[in-house]
């Protein structure tokens, strides 16, 4: 009877113990809070990777988050909703700009704020916005560059005739 108090014991403290680590890793990433928070539409002629719970971030801090991607079936771009903190007013001219986490990272969505003196609205649209560059493609490009120019021709294979003298007598070898 007693090893089966010890075994309820222990199994609540490590209940207590992934508890407190679960509050503490909510606390650290800013999941467990939800401030008030508004909506912005971008559309942008390529994706580039971008995936919902993508983070948005002006001058490099994060301000909020890609809520949804879709595409628009009569233009075929790309749409994103923005979730952004309601703390964060980003003039009306802002420039919204896909970029990379690196390399090998993933993509955000980076801000650069414009100089208007009005806001964007809740529910309005970023207009000026810039897809996703394919690295890739741009790495192709330098690798196998298209020339303009056209192509050389070959130069005429050497006749036996036009042999330099001395040399067509000579054995195989």
């Amino acid at each position: 009877m007693r090893g089966n108090w010890g075994e309820t014991i222990l199994g609540l403290a490590v209940l207590a113990f992934a508890g407190i680590f679960l509050a503490y890793a909510l606390g650290v990433t800013g999941m467990g809070k939800q401030g008030a928070t508004y909506e912005l539409t971008a559309r942008f002629g390529e994706a580039g990777g971008i995936q919902p719970g993508a983070k948005v971030t002006v001058s490099g801090v994060k301000v909020g988050d890609v809520r949804e991607v879709t595409i628009d079936p009569k233009t075929f771009l790309a749409v994103m909703r923005l979730t952004l903190d309601d703390k964060v007013k980003l003039p009306s001219d802002s420039t919204a700009k896909i970029t990379s986490d690196g390399l090998l990272g993933g993509a955000h969505i980076a801000i650069a704020p414009g100089g208007a003196a009005d806001d964007l609205k809740p529910g309005g649209e970023i207009a000026n916005t810039q897809g996703a560059v394919d690295l890739f493609g741009l790495i192709g490009q330098v690798m196998r560059p298209k020339s303009d120019a056209p192509a050389e021709k070959p130069a005429p294979a050497a006749s036996p005739s036009a042999a330099p003298k001395g040399t067509a007598d000579l054995p195989e070898m």
